[in-house]
């Protein structure tokens, strides 16, 4: 994707070498003339970066002006600033003002073309390291080696060197968000923004603002000039998480910019043109809320050219030991504790949990883990150590009940007590999956269909919620 450059000069001559220059190099350019012809290019649709003369004829605004008008309502655009009068003190007045740099006409090609590559190079690492604080803890791939999860990242690679819209649906905490970054993250969009707009968090008379941006009129004196997360994400991708949340209203002008890649911001009158690759999700059931009439299904057709469905937690249970390493390694590096571990019976809990947060939830429990016990003695996290609520929902703990009196058990009644026992927590651990949990235990499977049978354990193929004879 080419950064937009707009050349502000009122020497044509220039403006076209400029051009020639900057095109030649994989750059796309706009010209203006005077501060008037600037500013409404600026309003149309905001540049990735701004080379400004500083003496403009026939203007209103010179061009210091526009650049401490710029840096006021745009401070993230890098400006340049050119002139064929140069002296120190207009080079660092300009500087003090917010230029990225400042070049002399006549200038040499080279070295204009460097200033640039440097000026778009820092603006995009400002922009990496304010969406890395945005996003701590956020991931850009997916962790695990389950059989859902390697085809969800299969599908991944298949879709992501395309453009096409795609709709991501999955449980809350089920990391719809790091499917989609990982999708940016293998596009050719990889260098160019990731803007993430949450529609269940925003104020719904707010939300068409965050879309689409506002002009500064008289009557929206109350928000001021703002740019809408399309206009940032020009060029790169926006993810717009939990679509199902967007009024009615709202949603018919999505249609429109997804179907025209172009708006007009709210109080404006002049269209916006964008490159956008849209990204959506949802925990929703979209068809039933078409059905209501709560979501529009010209909109549905259009964010979902490409499904994808992200697994709940306990449909991949395999996973819960690599990502609770994963979040224990993370966690412990980020904040300069030592690395801990989980004892097999801890990891038969979690492994058992329902977990229903999902992910979100797992990465949770970690944290609270190394907060509540930060002691470097302790290495290892032993079911002891997990939360209450865990352990007491638990569905099956490998203990006996505290009110059996076992030493007034014969040895065999004992016995089968504690197999069955076990065998019912080993079986939910795994999800239900028998050659897994015969793997695991050591059994071959038949052998274990067997034994659960015997023991008054009936299974059936999953998704399954064991239970045990009631005799």
């Amino acid at each position: 994707m080419s950064n937009d450059i707009l050349i502000i000069d009122d020497e044509s001559d220039i403006r076209t070498v400029l051009c020639g220059i900057l095109e030649d190099e994989g750059y796309s350019t706009r010209e203006a003339a005077t501060s008037e012809q600037a500013l409404k290019e600026i309003n149309g649709r905001l540049p990735s970066l701004v080379i400004l003369d500083i003496w403009l004829r026939e203007s209103e605004l010179d061009g210091v002006e526009i650049l401490k008008w710029l840096k006021d309502k745009h401070p993230s655009v890098p400006v340049i600033m050119i002139s064929g009068h140069g002296n120190i003190e207009t080079a660092v007045n300009s500087i003090k003002a917010g230029a990225y740099d400042f070049i002399e006409k006549p200038f040499q090609a080279d070295k204009l073309i460097v200033l640039v590559q440097r000026a778009l190079e820092a603006e995009g690492l400002r922009q990496e390291n304010l969406e890395l604080k945005k996003r701590i803890g956020v991931s850009d791939r997916l962790i695990g080696e389950s059989q859902l999860i390697s085809q969800l990242n299969a599908a991944i690679n298949k879709v992501a060197p395309g453009n096409s819209r795609i709709l991501i649906t999955g449980p809350p905490g089920s990391g719809k968000e790091v499917v989609s970054r990982a999708i940016h993250a293998k596009s050719g969009r990889i260098n160019r923004p990731f803007i993430v707009l949450n529609c269940a968090n925003m104020n719904p008379d707010r939300l068409e603002i965050e879309l689409f941006g506002i002009n500064n009129t008289t009557d929206s004196s109350t928000f001021g000039s703002k740019v809408g997360v399309f206009e940032r994400a020009h060029t790169g991708t926006l993810f717009l998480d939990e679509i199902s949340d967007m009024p009615l209203e709202t949603q018919g002008k999505i249609v429109r910019v997804l179907q025209e890649q172009k708006f007009i911001r709210v109080g404006g009158d002049e269209e916006v043109h964008v490159d956008v690759r849209v990204i959506s999700s949802t925990n929703k059931n979209l068809q039933e809320e078409i059905a209501e009439g709560r979501f529009r299904e010209d909109l549905f057709y259009r964010l979902s050219v490409v499904p994808m469905q992200v697994p709940a937690l306990n449909q991949r249970r395999e996973d819960i030991p690599i990502l609770t390493c994963y979040f224990l390694q993370e966690t412990a590096k980020a904040s300069g504790m030592p690395i801990k571990c989980f004892s097999d019976e801890a990891m038969a809990l979690l492994q058992a949990y329902n977990w229903p947060g999902n992910v979100r939830q797992l990465k949770n429990l970690v944290d609270w883990i190394l907060i509540m016990y930060p002691d470097s003695t302790m290495a290892t996290v032993t079911a002891e150590m997990l939360p209450p609520e865990l352990k007491a929902a638990t569905p099956v703990h490998v203990k006996l009940a505290k009110n059996m009196d076992v030493l007034a058990m014969p040895l065999r009644k004992a016995r089968e007590h504690f197999e069955r026992e076990y065998l019912l927590a080993q079986v939910n651990r795994f999800g239900g999956n028998i050659s897994q949990t015969a793997s695991f235990i050591g059994m071959e499977r038949s052998a274990l269909h067997r034994k659960l049978k015997t023991l008054g354990v009936y299974q059936e193929e999953r998704p399954v919620k064991l239970v045990e004879n009631s005799k």
